[in-house]
């Protein structure tokens, strides 16, 4: 009996090392700051000392958890406590930095500004993973869009009207812009949450209409001033539609009586981003502009549509074997004044 005592309380010391062996483990687990700032506490307790402060993005070494708190240590050795919901685990990162690497050579749509300080998130979603942090006014690259169903952290998701419910509320959609800030961070934002920079000079003829996007096709010149020509993409005013924009618009500029005119406007189409432009030679008329659209028809399949600007003249530049738009769907011109 004293023997197997004694094997007892040599075993005992072993046994009490396993939990200190598993947070030495844990010390190597990193973690990122999600909250624009952050501060760092030397105890969980409602009256605490600061021992640090940490900012978003900042990497910091997990070296224990209790409760919503995590002890972490940052890269210049400051330890202390901090709430949880200020971190992201290394999973997020990484995914952050994939879609990041996926986007870079994407095309820019349109630039924008931020109305207030917003989220970046992983994916369109109000529930997704969120890391980076953007301050109001700041300056945006947009790639994409995309619409998801409105849903609060916390609430269950609203189901479609079925059967006898059919006075019940519908699911609430909204659109999310994919973007690029100056750091190059990318991930999703509330399309409401951003402003697109539109040029005054057009902005006043969209018509109550919502403007994606504006391209400047070319110049002309104007006296000693040079003066861009846009493509503008305009849609409905209003989230959770099927395409991006369902109406194109080519504003050019009269240099005998200064002023922007209608060149080319076309409706109802699904169209989708991204619009891409280019120049190319068209022998007797010379180097051109010419952008291309993606459209969608009825059943879902994309097809480009290209244009071009012989000022003030926009065309069709229909490809080898491709017929004229149907007559019963025509392109609406119009030379007017705007």
């Amino acid at each position: 009996m004293k023997c197997s005592t004694r094997v007892g309380l040599l075993l005992l010391p072993a046994v009490l090392l396993l939990p200190a062996c598993s947070r030495t483990r844990q010390s190597h687990e990193i973690n990122y700051v999600s909250a624009p700032q952050a501060i760092l506490r030397d105890q969980v307790a409602a009256v605490f000392n600061k021992t640090g402060t940490v900012k978003n993005g900042e990497a910091v070494q997990v070296l224990g958890r209790e409760r919503r708190f995590v002890h972490v240590r940052t890269a210049s050795g400051a330890e202390g406590w901090i709430e949880q919901r200020y971190l992201v685990t290394q999973q997020v990162f990484d995914a952050f930095q994939k879609l990041a690497q996926q986007e870079q050579n994407a095309p820019v749509q349109a630039t924008g500004v931020t109305r207030n300080q917003t989220n970046i998130h992983l994916e369109p979603n109000r529930t997704a993973d969120h890391l980076y942090q953007l301050d109001q006014g700041a300056k945006l690259s947009i790639l994409e869009r995309a619409t998801s169903e409105k849903t609060l952290p916390g609430a269950p998701p609203v189901k479609p009207a079925t059967g006898s419910s059919a006075g019940a509320a519908a699911p609430v959609a909204e659109d999310w812009w994919l973007v690029r800030d100056n750091e190059g961070h990318v991930g999703w934002v509330l399309a409401r949450l951003i402003d697109i920079d539109v040029p005054l000079d057009i902005a006043q003829y969209a018509e109550g209409q919502r403007i994606v996007a504006s391209f400047v096709l070319d110049q002309v010149t104007d006296g000693s001033q040079k003066v861009p020509q846009y493509l503008v993409l305009l849609t409905e005013n209003k989230d959770g539609l099927p395409f991006d924009f369902n109406q194109i618009r080519v504003f050019t500029w009269n240099p005998r009586r200064h002023r922007y005119e209608t060149a080319y406007r076309e409706h109802d189409l699904m169209g989708v981003l991204p619009v891409t432009l280019s120049r190319e030679n068209f022998e007797k008329e010379g180097w051109l502009p010419v952008f291309i659209v993606r459209v969608k028809d009825e059943n879902g399949s994309v097809s480009e549509r290209k244009y071009k600007l012989n000022t003030p003249i926009v065309r069709r530049v229909l490809a080898p074997g491709e017929k004229p738009a149907s007559p019963a769907h025509p392109a609406r011109k119009s030379r007017r004044k705007s």
